[in-house]
């Protein structure tokens, strides 16, 4: 089935993210190395951090709060007040720090927008995301920018739907998470491809399906073109 309109991920997959909260990471377990081994201050982290989504939605923000409150609780609240004042600094470092783009990326947009409707679909906090979008310089080669508070198959119809109603197997979406870019996706009938990056944040992993029809895996985002290109020259399958 021909394809339509390309949507792109963006942390990640566009520019370098995850590797920010790593760092991060690191220099918080051992700022509560005094009360927890970096381990166990991971895994209470990231159980933190998926139970707040719900508050406080996806990004720094969410993450940094996330951080004080396992600070507080690791410690048992007798954490020192400069230990949350250097949380605090930690984040909005990470808020205020320049875009990065990954190899290939701007060429690769470039390319593709030529060619095809092109969407940005990310997800996460309104003000750092549409800062980050404008900050990468791509903004304007993309027909439409979508910034979700989930991915989720409802919600990518809902943005097929905003770009004039392309159909679901019309539509292939690029991204570096299998539970967010990629099964949704197939889910509702479109196509995903996989671009997988050195960090993934331990809420996006997932067992990869057995199932293999629908969605692909390259290696680099410079393999995207030839792959659309495939796509075009082949039926859907």
């Amino acid at each position: 089935m021909t394809v339509t309109l390309v949507g792109f991920d963006a942390d990640d997959t566009l520019w370098h993210s995850e590797s920010h909260f790593v760092v991060t990471e690191e220099r918080f377990q051992a700022l509560v190395r005094p009360w927890s081994e970096p381990g166990d201050t991971a895994a209470h982290l990231l159980d933190r951090e998926r139970q707040n989504l719900e508050v406080f939605g996806y990004g720094v923000k969410g993450f940094t709060l996330s951080m004080i409150e396992t600070a507080l609780e690791l410690s048992d609240n007798t954490i020192p007040q400069a230990a949350i004042s250097q949380i605090i600094l930690w984040g909005k470092e990470m808020m205020r720090h320049p875009v990065d783009l990954l190899p290939g990326a701007r060429q690769v947009v470039l390319e593709v927008s030529a060619q095809y409707q092109t969407v940005l679909i990310t997800k996460g906090d309104l003000f750092h995301q549409e800062s980050k979008v404008a900050e990468s310089g791509l903004a304007d080669h993309f027909d439409r920018v979508e910034i979700l508070t989930e991915k989720t198959p409802d919600q990518y119809r809902n943005v097929l739907g905003r770009c004039g109603g392309v159909r679901p197997d019309n539509f292939v979406m690029v991204g570096n998470s299998m539970r967010s870019d990629v099964l949704p996706v197939v889910e509702m009938g479109g196509r995903g491809i996989h671009v997988p990056h050195e960090h993934l944040w331990g809420h996006e992993e997932v067992a990869e399906p057995q199932q293999s029809e629908g969605w692909w895996t390259i290696e680099k985002l410079a393999d995207l073109p030839d792959m659309l290109a495939g796509f075009d020259s082949a039926p859907h399958t």
